[in-house]
């Protein structure tokens, strides 16, 4: 196996060219991101690649595709929730959306987790392609 070292200095890979999205793009993916969590599951498969790949805190752990709707179906519409440390990172076509959340809903404990989402531009829209969730105690 060969392994090419190229200098830091010039990153000859496209994954090393991180870009930035423009207000308006960060926008509509916040948009997007919050909706996920509070309009239920309708509105996130709308927005949700055929095959995508969430993964939860155990159980469910991993699903991919309709595993994702029957998990969901009972674990979306939150009353309210609040994104902290947003971060938004671009390369080509795929964006990750990184960030803190807080969520609750009547009857439920509040919901606290580090939170990864992916997505791809892809004829004009953005579709979530992978989502994360990881439980903040």
């Amino acid at each position: 196996m060969t392994v090419s070292t190229r200098n830091a200095r010039t990153p000859g890979h496209a994954a090393h060219k991180a870009g930035t999205l423009s207000p308006g793009e960060q926008e509509v993916l916040w948009d997007i991101e919050e909706h996920f969590w509070t309009s239920g599951v309708d509105s996130a498969r709308a927005t949700t690649a055929t095959n995508a790949v969430m993964i939860f805190p155990y159980p469910p752990g991993i699903l991919q595709g309709d595993q994702i709707w029957t998990h969901l179906r009972e674990r979306t519409g939150w009353r309210s929730i609040a994104m902290a440390e947003r971060r938004v990172t671009r390369c080509g076509d795929i964006a990750i959306l990184t960030y803190r959340v807080s969520a609750e809903k009547p009857d439920v404990p509040i919901t606290k987790a580090l939170c990864a989402s992916t997505y791809l531009h892809d004829d004009d829209r953005w579709l979530r392609i992978s989502h994360q969730q990881t439980p903040v105690t």
